[in-house]
C-alpha cells in the first residue's frame, strides 16, 4: 500500500476526505472529481495569459482533486513526504526537492510553440519524471500538455494510441530520454488542434482515465524512506541511465 504519510489505517489512502481504503473505491472517487472539475481546469488553463508556470501546474491539480485530497495542489517536497517514489522495481522518479525543476524543464519546452510541435513526448516525459504529486499526476499532466499542444496549434489523437504501447514508450522515456522514445511514439498521432469543446469531449472519452485496470499508471507507486540505501542506489541508477550523472558518480 502506498502510504507516504504513514497513517493509512486512521486516515485512509493518502488522507482522502472520506478516509477510503479500498483502492477501487478511491479510483472511482478520483475519477468522479476529475469529470466534475475538468471543464473548470481547462478553462483555467485557457485563461492564463503568457506562459504556463509551475504554480499553474499545481493549481490544475488543486482544481481537479482538491475536494477529495486536502493536500491537492501541493507537491511532494512541500508536503515533506515521498522524497523517493517509484513504480515497481524498475523505475524511480525525480527526488522531491528536484521535482519542480523537472516539471519546469518540461514547461520551458512546452511554452515554446516550435519545440512543442517537435517534441511533445519530451515535454510529457519531463512532467512524468518530475512526478510532483502523491497521486493523480497523469491526469494533471494530460490537461496541461493538451493546453500546451492547443497553443502550438496541434493535438495528440490520444484515442488512436494504444495504452500498452504508450506506457512502454513512457517507461523508455523515463529511463533514456536522450533516445527520444516518446517523441517517436507520439509524433505519428499529432493532428491539428480541435475546438475547445471538442477537446473536452475527447478527453472525457479516453479509456483508462478512471485509473482502473492499470490505466492510470505503469504500476502501483512505492514510497521509500529517505535513508533507504537500496532506493537511493536505484535513484542514482536512474540518474545515470538518463545521462544526468557520470558513470562514476
Amino acid at each position: 500500500m502506498f502510504d507516504p504519510f504513514g497513517d493509512f489505517e486512521s486516515a485512509g489512502y493518502l488522507r482522502n476526505v472520506e478516509r477510503l481504503k479500498d483502492p477501487e473505491e478511491v479510483k472511482v472517487q478520483e475519477h468522479l472529481f476529475f469529470e466534475a472539475n475538468i471543464e473548470e481546469a481547462l478553462n483555467y488553463l485557457a485563461g492564463i495569459r503568457g506562459h504556463i508556470d509551475y504554480a499553474n501546474f499545481l493549481q490544475v491539480h488543486r482544481i481537479l482533486f482538491g475536494e477529495f485530497y486536502p493536500w491537492a495542489g501541493h507537491d511532494r517536497h512541500g508536503l515533506g513526504v515521498g522524497r523517493l517514489v517509484g513504480k515497481g522495481e524498475r523505475l524511480q522518479f525525480e527526488a522531491s526537492e528536484l521535482c519542480q525543476r523537472a516539471v519546469e524543464w518540461g514547461l520551458g519546452m512546452g511554452n515554446d510553440r516550435k519545440t512543442m510541435r517537435k517534441c511533445p513526448g519530451a515535454v510529457m516525459g519531463a512532467f512524468a519524471w518530475g512526478h510532483p504529486f502523491l497521486d493523480c499526476n497523469g491526469r494533471t499532466m494530460l490537461l496541461v500538455h493538451s493546453e500546451l499542444c492547443h497553443r502550438a496549434g496541434i493535438s495528440i489523437h490520444w484515442a488512436a494510441t494504444q495504452k500498452a504501447d504508450y506506457l512502454q514508450a513512457l517507461t523508455q522515456e523515463l529511463l533514456k530520454p536522450q533516445d527520444k522514445p516518446l517523441d517517436a511514439y507520439l509524433l505519428p498521432f499529432m493532428v491539428a488542434a480541435p475546438a475547445k469543446g471538442t477537446l473536452l469531449e475527447q478527453l472525457l472519452a479516453l479509456p483508462g482515465l478512471d485509473g482502473r485496470g492499470g490505466g492510470a499508471g505503469l504500476e502501483v507507486d512505492v514510497a521509500y524512506a529517505a535513508d533507504d540505501p537500496q532506493a537511493n542506489a536505484g535513484y542514482l541508477d536512474m540518474k545515470r541511465s538518463r545521462g544526468e550523472l557520470g558513470p562514476h558518480q
